[in-house]
């Protein structure tokens, strides 16, 4: 494999190198060879969004829960209850990635029919990038909503107690097909977990403001905010949304909800199942959907050439979208390439990572 050493912290990966490495090692744990390589296209497409915390840096944890058994090798979720536009599915505990592809699909089918498809998923692993599968349906000519719970890590504004997990929300809309779509990926804190986590491997503080401790003081350090609380965007406006995402999804999935809802990096032998929602709306039934992609791109043009005292705006889903249509190269910490390695090792792979 061809690797470049850009500092002596990281490496650049070939992309296509790095799927090739990530699908024998999930075939290696027990899925399908081709579960296997959308679980690696899943996990390469969030770093070459610049979404490193649903990466390469997710695969070994992922790996030693095959291992365990605490995820299942399903691929396919039982369809528990479907209705004109809606469904309910059941993943039994398979990855998320796999789940939330198969979900949003139902969504999209339906929505052809119906204008709008409603699918509620419980039981369901860890779904990477929630902005994977707005973009599943732009792809489609459909507005997308993903969204899914997390456990407890935040508190109501003034609170010492966990309450509500930064639930993930994506929002997604087609525009013109020589530009970004509007694609917002976010989760309801003021930094996502797994961010806090790469602060942590690197041995940087947080930004001010992203977390408290255990007992509800102020903390720039990620060890302390992990085993503390991370604090909701936007105060009280972030903590509701987020209850209201936990409610949306447990709820009409009749899954886990609140403290039903397992820590993802706690015991890896225990299983972590979650509920999701997926929502796809059909342009088509409103409007031509051409129209609506070009006033959109309009629109977001219109954005990006505002004027500002610093640099040019960018749109929601601007800044992946070019780091997906850029270099092939991904830029990963040699430690984590290292620590891959080390697994494939393990696992008797036939292939490094690095060169």
């Amino acid at each position: 494999m061809n690797a470049t050493a850009p500092t002596s912290d990281t490496l650049a990966i070939d992309a296509a190198h790095a799927e090739r490495f990530l699908t024998d090692l999930f075939a290696r744990g027990g899925l399908s060879p081709a579960a296997a390589r959308e679980m690696a296209e899943a996990l390469i497409d969030a770093d070459r969004s610049g979404l490193p915390s649903h990466g390469l840096s997710q695969a070994e944890m992922y790996l030693r829960r095959l291992q365990l058994g605490s995820v299942s090798t399903l691929e396919e979720p039982d369809v528990i209850d479907s209705r004109a536009a809606t469904a309910v599915l059941d993943a039994r505990g398979m990855f998320g990635h796999l789940a939330g592809r198969r979900a949003m699909a139902i969504a999209i089918e339906r929505s052809n029919t119906f204008g709008v498809g409603v699918v509620a998923v419980r039981n369901s692993f860890h779904f990477g990038a929630a902005g994977r599968y707005a973009r599943q349906a732009s792809a489609h000519d459909c507005i997308g909503l993903a969204m899914c719970n997390t456990k407890p890590m935040m508190p109501a504004p003034g609170g010492l107690t966990k309450l509500v997990g930064n639930n993930p929300l994506a929002v997604g809309l087609p525009a013109a097909t020589n530009g970004p779509d509007f694609l917002l990926d976010m989760a309801l804190s003021e930094a996502a977990l797994g961010k806090i986590r790469a602060y942590e491997r690197r041995g940087e503080p947080l930004p001010a403001g992203w977390a408290v401790d255990a007992d509800g003081q102020p903390t720039t350090d990620p060890t302390a905010a992990i085993a503390g609380m991370l604090l909701p965007a936007g105060g009280a406006k972030g903590f509701g949304l987020a209850l209201a995402i936990d409610l949306m999804c447990s709820l009409l999935a009749e899954g886990p909800g609140g403290d039903a809802v397992p820590p993802l990096y706690g015991d890896l032998a225990k299983p972590f199942v979650c509920s999701l929602l997926f929502i796809a709306i059909d342009i088509a039934h409103f409007r031509d959907p051409g129209d609506f992609r070009g006033d959109a791109a309009a629109a977001l043009s219109r954005i990006r050439t505002a004027r500002t005292n610093d640099d040019p705006l960018r749109t929601p889903g601007e800044r992946s979208w070019a780091a997906r249509n850029g270099t092939d190269a991904l830029r990963i910490p040699r430690a984590l390439a290292t620590a891959l390695d080390r697994f494939a090792a393990e696992m008797a792979s036939a292939e490094r990572l690095q060169a």
